[in-house]
């Protein structure tokens, strides 16, 4: 067994310790305090199963009167809280004395998993193009598996690569949340909802309509939903604004859930996230 599974940390260590550390192995912060009763019932559960699994994940134990400034910044109201990190972030917590066996779920999703192994061949083969056999592998891990984030987000994949996209779209929206992989997931499932809402939609129409008349709401959308599902999201952006600033029905609507689809691609650190989120909620209030 390693002898450092379980590791106590402080505010001080806590950004090498358990922030840093995450991007290599899970860390599982224990959040206690001496004098707290639930917590010496559940950090005895927490330190067996950190030693039953031999590194897989690490405990990382803080004395949140010793160490206020941790338990601050990420909102601990309550103790015990727990919370499980990867790659620096929380990616699930859970607050109280809670039986071993809700303790082991938490943990599942953080510790190796045997089919990870088929799902990184199956990433492979989609990387050089074979997707077929891809999306058979995806498919023997989800068929002992059925909640494997991977494996759902690339059999969502390879079969919208393949042009089977409402087959996708059950397998994607099937990525657990919570999970990393549901922000890709995400994505995709914006994509192909941009993609669906412009099919048949013919661009050179859209823009000899603008030409004799600014003000046809109707065309700057569907010129707007046509960029979009070209992937020109600045100038796609723009004229669904347009279309939210200046109409009050359904036509604005259309325009707003088509613009969250652009910010869910992009990601929310993005510039024109940034930008056009805050028009438009200006827009519509």
């Amino acid at each position: 067994m390693r002898a450092d599974v379980i590791v106590e940390v402080s505010d001080s260590t806590f950004q090498t310790a358990v922030i840093q550390r995450s991007a290599q192995v899970p860390v599982v912060v224990d959040f206690w305090a001496p004098w707290c009763g639930p917590c010496r019932v559940l950090g005895p559960v927490l330190e067996r199963l950190a030693r039953e699994a031999n590194g897989a994940f690490i405990l990382a134990k803080i004395n949140v009167d010793q160490n206020p400034r941790v338990a601050a910044q990420y909102g601990v109201q309550g103790i015990p809280t727990v919370m499980a990190f990867r790659h620096g972030r929380v990616v699930n917590e859970f607050v109280g004395a809670q039986p071993e066996s809700v303790v082991r779920e938490f943990l599942r999703p953080l510790l190796p998993n045997p089919n990870d192994g088929l799902v990184n061949e199956a990433l492979r083969l989609e990387q050089q193009g074979r997707l077929q056999e891809a999306a058979e592998r995806y498919r023997q891990v989800l068929a002992s598996d059925s909640s494997h984030a991977g494996a759902l987000l690339g059999l969502g994949r390879t079969l919208l690569a393949q042009g089977d996209g409402a087959e996708a779209v059950r397998w994607l929206e099937q990525v657990p949340y919570g999970r990393p992989e549901r922000a890709e997931a995400e994505r995709l499932l914006a994509r192909f909802q941009l993609r669906q809402s412009a099919d048949g939609m013919d661009e050179a129409a859209y823009r000899s309509r603008l030409a004799a008349n600014p003000q046809d709401l109707e065309a700057r959308l569907g010129l707007g939903s046509v960029l979009a599902a070209r992937e020109e999201y600045e100038s796609a952006l723009a004229s669904l604004l347009e279309v939210a600033r200046q109409d009050r029905g359904k036509l604005r609507e259309r325009a707003r859930v088509a613009m969250l689809a652009i910010f869910r691609i992009l990601g929310d650190e993005h510039p024109l996230t940034s930008e056009y989120r805050s028009q438009l909620a200006m827009a519509l209030f």
